[in-house]
């Protein structure tokens, strides 16, 4: 085999004597090893695993630590958690952009039922200037009002970077309970401290999933959450760090080869 280092390609001269064949070769291996292929496998590679690191990679001012962490279906949302079986209690924070810059957020949990209808839900939005979060018990589509929620709620509180809100709390949940409904939702604007009504887009309307709950308890270093249920990023970074580390070694071995 002849190669030429200036342009990486390689020329088999013992694989076959068609010369059809030698030219089929060389600019197969003209395409696979020209730097600008690899360069763009390179930056793929690297995408890939940025965009892998969304929820695992998320810091919080407040120096929180969250056992799970996943990527919501919709509406740009994160939830980073951890279920403590010992008490009960589950310990959140949810990440996502309002609609519009004086919009809001919301959270909740649905013991009965899929939907918005029937959730306790916390909604983090500024009064006077400053982030707050509220309760409320959405009993129907029509009726919003502020009230208390039907379980025990602490730790309130929430926070802003200028692109996205934060809510943090701590719930309690039914004893023994596996998995419960999730809801969340964006909002573009508030009238009077209390949330105007959402959009009705399908990014909206998909804003619901199930959430297993996993026993579990913070790390003891980082800022951010680390692990993850299966739904969420943490196994899936794993996975394309071995992708990325094994498509690098690929690269760099086929550079040295040349």
């Amino acid at each position: 085999m002849r190669c030429s280092k200036s342009t990486f390609i390689c020329k088999s001269t013992f694989l076959s004597s068609d010369p059809d064949s030698s030219v089929h070769l060389t600019t197969m291996a003209s395409l696979y090893f020209s730097p600008p292929f690899l360069v763009l496998a390179f930056w793929v590679l690297i995408i890939s695993q940025v965009q892998a690191l969304t929820c695992t990679s998320q810091k919080f001012d407040n120096n929180k630590l969250y056992a799970n962490c996943s990527d919501l279906p919709s509406l740009n949302s994160y939830l980073h958690y951890t279920y403590n079986s010992s008490n009960s209690s589950l310990s959140i924070a949810f990440i996502a952009p309002p609609a519009k810059s004086d919009g809001w957020i919301g959270w909740g949990i649905n013991l009965n039922g899929t939907g918005m209808a029937g959730a306790q839900a916390l909604i983090a939005l500024k009064s006077d200037g400053k982030m707050v979060v509220k309760t409320y018990n959405l009993v129907s589509y029509k009726v919003i009002n502020e009230s208390k929620l039907s379980f025990d709620v602490w730790d309130l509180s929430a926070e802003s970077n200028g692109t996205d809100y934060k809510i943090f709390a701590s719930v309690k949940v039914p004893n023994d309970l596996e998995k419960l409904n999730q809801i969340w939702q964006v909002g573009p604007s508030t009238t009077n401290g209390k949330p105007d009504k959402h959009d009705f887009n399908p990014a909206n309307l998909q804003a619901k999933s199930t959430l297993n709950l996993v026993a579990s308890s913070p790390t003891a270093a980082g800022n951010g959450s680390t692990g993850a249920n299966s739904t969420g990023a943490g196994y899936r970074i794993q996975e394309v760090k071995v992708g990325f580390y094994l498509g690098l070694s690929v690269i760099i071995g086929s550079l040295i080869g040349l």
